[in-house]
């Protein structure tokens, strides 16, 4: 069976100094390692995905819009993948192993064609590395969790806003959802 590596959310508003919902230089050191596996994931004919955050500003429909300033709204700066990260889907985007796709909810899964794709391409591992460790990475690890996906977690490849989410985060991955922790 194929594998597939998630990255999720790896863009200018998350990621750079000035983004609008940015974690920051904790974010900006997992490029390496991100970029580490996507070559190694492509290089193996295993799948590299971009689920990424795709909002409306001031959306009255999506509850993102009452908790966190406007981020990553669809076809702006801040919406586009992050330095070397995004350089990488820029050379390799025509790759049909490679997959970028806007979602509106922190969960991968949810409101998008994400299980039909990994199903068609019977994929049943999924490594899931971006942020926010505990916010989107979490919610899409459940949603992973419940449709039966063996779940991988490469710790330095996730990162949040804060150590202590961060933690409980991977202890949930690791006790609740039985992930893997690299």
């Amino acid at each position: 069976m194929a594998k597939a590596l998630l990255i999720i959310d790896y863009t200018n508003d998350f990621v750079a100094d000035k983004g609008s919902l940015t974690v920051g230089k904790p974010a900006q050191t997992l490029a390496p390692e991100i970029m580490r596996l996507a070559d190694q994931f492509l290089s193996q004919h295993d799948y590299v995905i971009f689920p990424t955050d795709g909002h409306r500003l001031n959306d009255p429909f999506n509850p993102e819009t009452k908790l966190y300033p406007a981020h990553n709204i669809i076809g702006t700066t801040g919406q586009k993948l992050y330095g070397q990260v995004g350089s990488w889907f820029d050379q390799h985007h025509d790759d049909s192993h490679v997959y970028k796709f806007n979602k509106n909810r922190y969960s991968s899964f949810q409101n998008t064609n994400l299980d039909n794709y990994l199903r068609e391409r019977r994929i049943d591992e999924v490594w899931i590395a971006g942020v926010c460790t505990d916010i989107c990475v979490l919610h899409t690890a459940i949603s992973a969790y419940n449709l039966d996906y063996h779940i991988v977690i490469p710790q330095a490849a996730v990162a949040t806003f804060s150590p202590a989410g961060a933690e409980w985060a991977i202890n949930h991955f690791k006790n609740v959802l039985g992930a893997t922790i690299r």
